[in-house]
């Protein structure tokens, strides 16, 4: 025993120095380069990147619209030929439910209880309601109310929520986020899309408080009415200095203008019926928007000619005269009998959108604009929900869109006197009003998909002819959404199953909530 006891003091002896060897080991293994602590604005910010429409919408969305189509199938068969194709409809789920839903989300979970940071938790609510009208727009019933939890409260799989209600959580969030904002509060002026201002936050706010009003006006024209006159007495954009836009750089693409400058820059057309529309009006527009090389055949001739080196016989041409859009229904076989009987030398004489300027990399994209919400003023006036010169907002729309241009560059801009003799000759004919309206708001949200499909789904406008490819997996007469990817029926099959026995088969012809035949 008295051995025992003679061990243990030694070893207690013999740990006292090693204790002290311990004395600052937590502080050296802490890295002083190393944040402990991340601004929630920053989160924002990277939201706001990732909110860039992706490029899949030219697979999609701005195909169904006849915007741009391409004859090529493959990866990029979609809305050119109303075909599904899975793996492309990732490209939006992974922007705006992987990444800005997850960003804000963290955010207004970073910000819900600081006060000093109000103004961003309610900046954040509004990016947050943009980012599900997108993907409930685009697939219906989404993963919402436990969407982004799945660090925060370990909801991996996510139950996904009817459209009906996400519509009305998203109602009333810009509703309670945009009367909260409180420019005596914080500035947050590291914030991408208006420095701060929240002013213009709030007319943001409102703007997309219409248009998701104006989502409801086929399936209740009660709510649609009342949340449109709430928008509109809180008071929504009035210049394009309030438009809701990413001024992108070379270092953070326009994904769009990348795929144009790269792999796909040979592959994509400007599509007849939006070219001709453009052109059979004389719309100042087209001069902006599109390119011709006349004489190519192939996509090394139209680079070459792009770079300011024509081959022999190819002739670059921005002139609206020369403008030829792709008719819709062909591939990239039969196209061929289209380009014989007009005397083409091949397909990549068709018109395209110019990379070098609107579809440029650092080309701006424009969420909600001034031009926009004049057409819904305008709508909602012709509804006899408010009070207004329906005329005017029609001609403030179409001026407001027109101007935008300039944003592009000085290449781009359109003069005030082109802009002025437009309006002149083409004014709002009472009688075809609303056509006229979804007509211009289609053209307005060129390269805007998203937008532009869901109004046309809602409206009916432009009237366009069914795209005729024979080979089409739809049996109506234009594609209504787009299908899940097929990711989400490996990790979240249940839920994902449950949204389907609600809304119908995960099918290009399945209609969503909002979007009932008429």
């Amino acid at each position: 025993m008295k051995r025992i006891i003679q061990y243990i003091c030694l070893s207690l002896v013999l740990l006292v120095p090693m204790t002290s060897c311990d004395n600052g080991f937590d502080e050296m293994n802490v890295n002083p380069v190393q944040p402990t602590d991340l601004d929630p604005i920053y989160l924002m910010n990277r939201s706001v990147l990732y909110s860039t429409p992706s490029s899949t919408s030219l697979t999609y969305e701005i195909a169904i619209v006849q915007q741009i189509v391409s004859p090529n199938g493959g990866v990029l068969a979609g809305g050119n030929f109303n075909q599904i194709n899975r793996p492309w409809a990732v490209g939006t789920w992974e922007k705006y439910y992987r990444n800005v839903l997850k960003h804000t989300t963290d955010v207004k979970r970073m910000t819900a209880d600081d006060e000093d940071r109000s103004n961003l938790y309610n900046m954040a609510r509004i990016l947050h309601s943009l980012a599900t009208m997108i993907l409930t727009d685009t697939f219906g019933d989404i993963p919402y109310s436990e969407a982004g939890l799945g660090f925060i409260e370990g909801k991996i799989d996510p139950a996904y929520d009817r459209q009906e209600d996400i519509y009305l959580d998203v109602l009333n969030e810009l509703e309670q986020a945009t009367a909260a904002l409180n420019a005596g509060r914080r500035v947050e002026n590291g914030d991408i899309f208006y420095g701060g201002d929240i002013d213009k936050w709030k007319k943001l706010g409102y703007s997309l408080m219409l248009r998701a009003a104006m989502r409801h006006t086929k399936v209740n024209p009660t709510r649609a009415r009342d949340w449109a006159e709430k928008a509109i007495a809180g008071g929504v954009m009035t210049s394009n200095e309030d438009n809701l836009k990413i001024q992108h750089d070379f270092n953070y693409a326009n994904e769009i203008g990348n795929t144009l400058n790269a792999t796909e820059a040979n592959n994509y057309y400007l599509a007849e019926p939006f070219e001709k529309f453009l052109s059979e009006r004389e719309d100042p527009r087209l001069a902006s928007i599109a390119v011709r090389f006349i004489g190519a055949g192939s996509g090394p001739d139209q680079n070459s000619a792009l770079a300011g080196n024509p081959p022999s016989g190819v002739t670059l041409s921005r002139n609206p005269a020369d403008q030829m859009g792709m008719p819709m229904g062909y591939d990239n076989q039969t196209i061929g009998g289209v380009v014989a009987q007009r005397g083409l030398r091949s397909f990549y004489e068709f018109s395209q959108v110019d990379r070098t300027r609107m579809v440029a990399r650092d080309a701006p994209i424009f969420h909600v604009t001034f031009a926009q919400t004049s057409f819904l003023l305008a709508e909602a006036v012709l509804r006899g929900w408010t009070n207004g010169d329906a005329a005017a907002l029609y001609a403030q729309g179409i001026r407001a869109n027109m101007e935008q241009y300039a944003d592009y560059g000085s290449n781009t801009a359109i003069s005030t006197a082109a802009i002025d003799t437009y309006i002149q000759n083409n004014p709002l004919d009472t009688e075809n009003a609303m056509e006229q309206l979804g007509e211009q708001y289609w053209v307005a949200s060129f390269l805007n998909g998203y937008e532009a499909f869901a109004n046309f789904r809602r409206t009916g406008y432009p009237a366009l002819a069914p795209n005729p490819y024979p080979g089409k997996d739809i049996s109506g007469d234009f594609i209504r959404r787009i299908s899940y990817p097929d990711t989400e029926f490996a990790v979240n099959n249940e839920n994902i199953q449950a949204a389907l026995s609600r809304q119908g088969p995960d099918d290009l012809d399945t209609r969503v909530w909002w979007d009932v035949a008429e």
